[in-house]
């Protein structure tokens, strides 16, 4: 199989590489090697490479961006922007399909925009440029590809556990845990209406409101980790 012309694809990268074999191999879907039953190298090793050099640079961005987040939304945050399908956007974004070096078979059945083959091969790339440029080429990539994702995560992150992630929250300056306090309950016995209010050093932080107290509590701590959140200054680009 020929070699791609990689010019168009490093403008979209942003960054050229001195040894284009480097970009090349980042491409090579392992595949290639089944189909040819010989030991032809694939991308999977740097596909190793990248992943470590992802989990560090997105890691120490968050860690700096976001001063007042626990360990738990950390790890929450990094996990919404380093996944399979984040990764697979961010490949097709660039056109990296367009790209891959695979099998006939994988050609064939799709495998150019398979997610899984599109997230690997980003990690790949990311790799290469780290063995190509080093840590800093590889760094201002990362962090180009992700600019507009940290602005999303400074909403925080899937909140499913409103409360917990409050609690999270308030432990970064505090040992005292929130407390909450059903201030008003309302409607016949079979469609209740309940209001909760959250404190925290006996200030009020918040208030919420359900059809159970579970529900009321867990609406008065996403008022407050909102209330928190747009109280903090923009971040930087």
């Amino acid at each position: 199989m020929p070699a791609p012309d990689l010019n168009a694809l490093q403008q979209k990268l942003g960054y050229t590489f001195r040894d284009s074999a480097q970009l090349q191999l980042a491409l090579t879907h392992p595949s290639i090697a089944h189909e040819q039953e010989t030991s032809v190298q694939h991308n999977q090793r740097l596909e190793f490479l990248g992943d470590a050099v992802l989990g560090l640079v997105l890691t120490r961005e968050l860690y700096e961006r976001f001063p007042d987040f626990g360990e738990g939304p950390l790890t929450k945050a990094r996990a919404e922007l380093v996944n399979q399908r984040t990764l697979a956007t961010q490949s097709r974004r660039l056109g990296i399909g367009d790209f891959l070096i695979m099998s006939r078979g994988e050609l064939t059945h799709g495998g150019p925009q398979r997610a899984s083959a599109l997230a690997d091969a980003f990690e790949a790339v990311t790799g290469a440029i780290l063995l190509d440029g080093g840590y800093d080429a590889a760094r201002e990539f990362v962090l180009r590809c992700f600019r507009d994702s940290f602005g999303e995560v400074s909403v925080l992150p899937n909140l499913s556990n409103p409360k917990g992630e409050l609690q999270e929250w308030l432990q970064a300056k505090s040992n005292e845990a929130p407390r909450y306090e059903i201030t008003a309950a309302s409607g016949p016995d079979h469609d209740r209406d309940f209001e909760c209010a959250v404190f925290h050093e006996d200030k009020e932080l918040a208030r919420g409101r359900g059809k159970s107290k579970r529900i009321a509590e867990s609406e008065a701590a996403l008022a407050a980790l909102k209330v928190f959140k747009n109280s903090r200054p923009a971040a930087q680009p």
